[in-house]
């Protein structure tokens, strides 16, 4: 059976470097955090995959495929002295990323008992950065912002205000929209009370939860 080290040294190689990652601080930690770790044993053989993996038993929440959640966290240019707020963070594998580019990151979780797993593998792995709190993820973390850079752990059909409201001058929010068919990774950046969108590629991912479009009334 191929070790997870190697399985680690592939997915690198065939994954994220061919996604124009060339962020070296970005390798170096998916080289090192132990990607297995944040997913259920029984389906630890799929951590490494091109594609989303399940954190849960049920299947209702995944983390990113390796290749697109690198290159949305190297377009949040994050530097080491940022603060970074990581919503839908599920179990912590990206939060454990970006704590290896950021001084501090806050780790947005809804439902508890995925927090708690989290926090133990976090603490288990020594990473001592990283703050996981519970609560709704459309209404960000404000009490600890703002924040130079955000992160939504899968597809929305819009990015809410009240998160864009929580970046500081010059920050950044990446995050996949999807609506209508249409599936693409932005980036959102703040200059001073303005917030200006790009689209930097196409990706897909699973949805988060609580983004559901409310349905319209019709008379």
């Amino acid at each position: 059976m191929v070790s997870f080290a190697v399985q680690r040294e592939n997915m690198v190689e065939s994954q994220v470097r061919t996604a124009d990652v060339v962020d070296r601080r970005i390798i170096r930690a998916m080289l090192e955090i132990p990607r297995e770790a944040f997913v259920p044993e029984d389906v630890r053989a799929l951590a490494y995959m091109d594609g989303d993996v399940p954190i849960t038993q049920s299947q209702s929440r995944f983390m990113m495929a390796p290749g697109v959640h690198a290159k949305l966290i190297q377009f949040l240019e994050i530097e080491d002295n940022a603060v970074v707020l990581d919503v839908g963070c599920g179990t912590g594998y990206g939060s454990a990323i970006m704590a290896r580019l950021a001084q501090t990151v806050v780790g947005l979780e809804s439902d508890p008992a995925i927090a708690e797993s989290a926090t133990k593998i976090l603490s288990e792995l020594g990473v001592d950065n990283v703050v996981i709190v519970i609560g709704e993820l459309t209404a960000g973390w404000p009490s600890e912002g703002p924040y130079d850079a955000i992160l939504l752990n899968g597809s929305v059909p819009e990015v809410p205000s009240v998160l864009l409201e929580q970046l500081k001058d010059g920050g950044r929010l990446a995050a996949i929209e999807a609506d209508e068919g249409v599936s693409r990774a932005r980036i959102w950046q703040r200059s001073g009370k303005t917030v200006s969108a790009r689209t930097v590629f196409d990706a897909a991912a699973k949805p988060l939860p609580g983004f559901e479009r409310k349905p319209e009334f019709v008379f």
